[in-house]
């Protein structure tokens, strides 16, 4: 059968989560596309760590070391920042290289560079991760909604941030007990701040902004504000309202400008993200034929973000070179 040989830069929670899926989707990914994926490199940081790989499969702290495998078909990238990993993409593509990667700060700032390289080398560029975790956005509007006009965008895109503002609602924590929880169980980092002050979900939103409008907004315009002066206080005075703080990142077209913001927000029951509970992920399009949709789905973790990945890989590899024209 035949193989499709892919390494994997970045062996943290997502890197596993791309490895440990690969092997066990093993016979899944064969019916698909009639070939073996096999990981045949992992770039690492930490040379001395013991990790989970099996020992026929190349690990290095040497970038150089992945360029030089013969055939490599494709590279999934799972590192933080934007970083060594934008240069490391850059010459992935430059030697014929697909590319996957889940990096949305790096993708915010460079992806309009990396897809017009993709189209030029003819190679498939996938960025369904950066944006929204295990939910398929990216794929829906670049493939389900391209004769919509899309006015507009509310999205809940950071899975902490939410999960936090449930736990205060629903256990009646402070903002710090909740935080803490989120971290207990793995939903936020020992340093939340990118999370909590909504930084990640401003990079998600770029991030779609350039997919929707083919635009960013000035990075500097955009409001971005945070939850963690929110209190427990004000999420009891909000719920006997029957209203409930969500965390949006909002884009609209504002005549030949664009408005963005990310930001806490009161919602009432009729409100699309009003449902939107722990860490879940949402997201609410505004269109001239559909109307009004909203695709929510786990937005953290492991697998949500590793399925996310695999299924971008699919879905790209399966489209002939010649037509790898359909993002941004």
């Amino acid at each position: 059968m035949t193989k499709i040989k892919a390494a994997l830069l970045g062996f943290g929670t997502v890197g596993q989560g791309v490895y440990e899926a690969i092997k066990s989707h093993q016979e899944k990914l064969q019916e698909r596309l009639v070939a073996e994926v096999e990981i045949v490199a992992v770039l690492i940081k930490e040379p001395y760590k013991k990790r989970e790989i099996d020992p026929s499969v190349l690990i290095t702290t040497n970038f150089e070391d992945i360029l030089n495998i013969p055939d490599l078909d494709v590279v999934f990238e799972a590192i933080v920042g934007e970083t060594p990993s934008f240069t490391y993409l850059s010459k992935a593509i430059e030697k014929g290289c697909h590319v996957i990667t889940a990096n949305k700060v790096m993708f915010a700032k460079y992806g309009k560079l990396l897809l017009e390289k993709g189209r030029k080398k003819n190679v498939y560029v996938g960025y369904e991760a950066t944006t929204a975790g295990g939910v398929p956005i990216i794929r829906t509007i670049s493939q389900q909604l391209q004769v919509n006009d899309i006015q507009r965008v509310q999205a809940v895109l950071n899975g902490t941030s939410n999960f936090i503002l449930t736990e205060m609602r629903e256990k009646g924590l402070s903002f710090q007990k909740a935080l803490e929880s989120a971290q207990l169980h793995g939903y936020a980092e020992a340093d939340p701040a990118n999370d909590i002050e909504g930084k990640d979900a401003f990079f998600k939103l770029m991030i779609l902004s350039d997919l929707v409008f083919g635009a960013q907004p000035d990075w500097d315009a955009v409001e971005v504000e945070g939850i963690q002066h929110i209190t427990v206080e004000d999420i009891q005075a909000a719920k006997t309202q029957h209203l409930r703080y969500k965390h949006i990142a909002d884009i609209y077209r504002y005549g030949r400008t664009l408005k963005a913001s990310v930001k806490p927000v009161l919602v009432a029951p009729d409100h699309a993200l009003y449902s939107i509970e722990g860490v879940e992920n949402a997201v609410t399009i505004y269109a001239s034929l559909v109307d009004k949709i909203t695709i929510s789905g786990p937005g953290a973790g492991k697998f949500p973000t590793a399925s996310a990945m695999i299924e971008d890989f699919v879905s790209g590899y399966q489209i002939p070179r010649y037509q790898f024209t359909l993002n941004i």
